[in-house]
């Protein structure tokens, strides 16, 4: 991709993220997106490689994205803070203001039909209040981000269908609900939309 508005290259913002981090990672995807995923941090894996949403959970993301219809070439994903904080913590309320500029500017760019919120501390960002994202898993809520009207899709965060198999459906349901919303016809595997291309 090409140089844009929210590709960050260096940033300082954050003393201890600069210090845990071995490189900043940018969201991945294409930059007109009809769905855009939002998570909160890198992990260790995503640090190394430079990639949000990558080993474990990026698989569940993956499989999940093509029983909706969907696939990782045609999807936006980025994180609420684009440094990994040290230990996998969840970043601090001052980091993800820091960081907040930068999210807002992609979101704007990309666009997207719907922003889909992956676990607690995105969905909490990006809405501005409490979430019980079990709860409220595969909720549409319409919300400003940056100024500008968006519709956000609370979903649990593919890690957690890791840990806690009851999960998976849950997870599965808001990917669809996203690819509903998105205008994606939905193949099972993924295979419908080979025609189109």
């Amino acid at each position: 991709m090409s140089s844009d508005n929210f590709t960050v290259s260096d940033c300082e913002r954050c003393p201890v993220l600069c210090e845990s981090r071995s490189r900043i990672v940018n969201g991945s995807g294409p930059a007109d997106a009809d769905v855009q995923f939002v998570g909160e941090a890198p992990g260790a894996t995503e640090d190394e490689r430079g990639e949000p949403f990558v080993g474990r959970s990026g698989d569940v993301l993956d499989d999940a994205l093509l029983a909706a219809g969907m696939d990782r070439e045609t999807v936006r994903v980025s994180n609420c803070v684009r440094c990994r904080p040290p230990d996998n913590r969840d970043p601090t309320r001052e980091e993800l203001a820091n960081c907040r500029e930068y999210l807002e500017r992609e979101i704007a760019a990309v666009d997207a039909e719907v922003v889909v919120t992956l676990g607690k501390v995105p969905s909490e960002h990006l809405l501005g209040r409490d979430v019980a994202v079990t709860k409220e898993a595969g909720d549409v809520v319409d919300v400003r981000i940056g100024g500008e009207p968006r519709r956000v899709l609370v979903c649990v965060h593919p890690a957690a269908t890791l840990y806690d198999r009851s999960q998976a459906d849950t997870f599965e349901e808001a990917l669809e609900r996203a690819a509903d919303l998105a205008g994606v016809e939905s193949g099972g595997s993924g295979q419908s939309r080979l025609g189109e291309f």
